[in-house]
């Protein structure tokens, strides 16, 4: 059996393994601050904390250096803040979604700054895209609350600058780390505006520390390690799946309506990025 046959599962795996653990992100955050006591501030503390702990270990038994930078740190605590306080009033599907669209609506954005000069696919995908944002807020019976989306769209364009100041960094996981243990502190200090209001118990801390040290930490590492067998086409296409699985996990786990506000609005928005994005390819 020759190498690539060897490798087929194992990328297979691999992948699968960490979409899945990025939309156990989405499902973990609201799950301890619906069925637990934990607060957002807190959750977000113990996620960072425990992912930097997790990373830094991994980095220190490969004997390489920690490394990262404080402007990648600030966007990712801003991520993580945002992401956290969202998903006080936002539903599983819609948060994820929500963040999903902004991340890649942030990375197509660059792109135009930076010059590249889109064909018609990409500009209908981008359109498309929008207007299926635009329609899963815009106010009426089934929008979800305001201030949870603008947090969420918040968070996902946060997560859109960490991914563009990352890209063709030469040990990711390195970076990965230091960026961790550099926003940590932040979340940290971020508990003291709302030290009366900080609440904790055992089930809240388990699903933070579950979302930071195992499904933050050890999978953004397996998610680097499923890049090195994809194409950055294929690498995108694959994560329209998250939000999607997010929003089943909601319902499965959370009893969450999967309105059809949300199923119009989650084919307008992956549609677009995938139009866009084989658009680029072709």
């Amino acid at each position: 059996m020759t190498a690539s046959k060897h490798a087929a599962p194992r990328l297979l795996l691999l992948t699968a393994a960490a979409l899945a653990a990025f939309a156990a992100n989405s499902l973990l955050c609201r799950l301890a601050l619906k069925a637990s006591h934990i607060d957002a501030a807190s959750f977000t503390s113990l996620r960072l904390v425990s992912g930097a702990a997790v990373l830094w270990l991994l980095v220190r038994a490969r004997g390489a250096r920690v490394r990262g930078d404080a402007y990648s740190a600030l966007a990712l605590f801003v991520y993580a803040i945002a992401f956290s306080f969202a998903y006080v009033s936002l539903g599983v599907g819609v948060g994820a979604l929500l963040a999903f669209g902004a991340v890649q609506l942030c990375m197509l954005a660059a792109g135009l700054w930076q010059g590249e000069r889109p064909g018609p696919a990409q500009l209908g995908g981008l359109a498309l895209s929008l207007g299926g944002l635009v329609f899963l807020v815009w106010p009426g019976l089934a929008a979800p609350e305001p201030l949870g989306a603008a947090l969420m769209v918040v968070a996902g364009l946060a997560w859109g600058v960490y991914s563009l100041r990352g890209r063709g960094a030469a040990d990711p996981v390195s970076s990965t780390a230091g960026n961790f243990l550099w926003a940590a502190p932040l979340a940290v200090l971020c508990n003291l505006p709302f030290l009366p209001r900080l609440h904790l118990d055992t089930v809240g801390v388990l699903y933070a520390v579950a979302s930071g040290a195992i499904t933050s930490g050890l999978g953004y590492v397996v998610w680097y390690s499923a890049l090195k067998g994809l194409t950055a086409t294929r690498a995108a296409i694959v994560q329209l799946s998250v939000p999607v699985i997010a929003a089943f996990g909601g319902i499965w786990l959370l009893d969450e309506a999967f309105t059809s506000r949300l199923a119009i609005a989650s084919c307008a928005i992956l549609g677009g990025v995938a139009l866009a994005v084989l658009g680029k390819q072709s």
